[in-house]
């Protein structure tokens, strides 16, 4: 573990490229090159949160979504997009699924303070509709695949199912989710439950 965590071997065009030279981005961007570094030694599964931010929500602004949204993107940016490009040019990307989502959208619709403050206008929950991404590890490139309404809050068009996102992630990962089923308590269980349909439109 020193030795991977130990960063001194990388190259500063490297570091730039995640966005370790900038003061917002140098966190995550640090997150996002020891992912490819615990990739590159084996590591199966990698998992990183945008940083905490005083007075800030990892996404869940209730309240001060403006401000709090622009700095939370603009701190994840930058590294995301020098993760996807370094994976690439490695040649680790046609073998590396990554998946940026969250546990929920946003709704449309402003959520008000109490106290009637605008500039701490936020929004609620919105598991109606939402967005999610996924790169490479077997996914084509470039496509959007469903849409909401003109709103923003439903899903309406090639909607899709946590538990066929999940059914389609295994896929990607070589495994059968159907099969992956264990007796419990009197009743078949599986991650995807009695759901789940792999999203074929988006395999490459």
């Amino acid at each position: 573990m020193p030795e991977l965590l130990d960063l001194t071997g990388e190259s500063e065009t490297t570091k730039k490229l995640y966005g370790m030279d900038e003061e917002i981005t140098a966190e995550f961007g640090r997150e996002c090159l020891l992912s490819r570094r615990l990739v590159e030694k084996g590591v199966r599964f990698v998992e990183l949160l945008t940083p905490a931010r005083p007075g800030l929500d990892r996404w869940d602004q209730h309240s001060g979504i403006e401000n709090g949204h622009r700095i939370n993107a603009r701190s994840v940016d930058k590294p995301i997009a020098g993760l996807l490009k370094d994976l690439k040019a490695r040649g680790m990307l046609q073998d590396t699924l990554v998946v940026w989502g969250g546990e929920f959208g946003r709704t449309p619709c402003a959520q008000m303070p109490d106290n009637g403050d605008r500039s701490r206008v936020g929004r609620d929950h919105n598991p109606y509709g939402f967005t999610m991404w996924l790169a490479g590890g077997g996914v084509k490139g470039g496509m959007v695949y469903g849409a909401t309404d003109e709103y923003g809050y439903f899903a309406v068009e090639n909607k899709v199912h946590v538990h066929d996102l999940h059914a389609t992630m295994l896929h990607l990962l070589g495994l059968d989710h159907k099969r992956l089923t264990y007796r419990y308590s009197g009743r078949d269980m599986r991650l995807t439950d009695v759901h789940g349909n792999v999203v074929k439109e988006i395999l490459g």
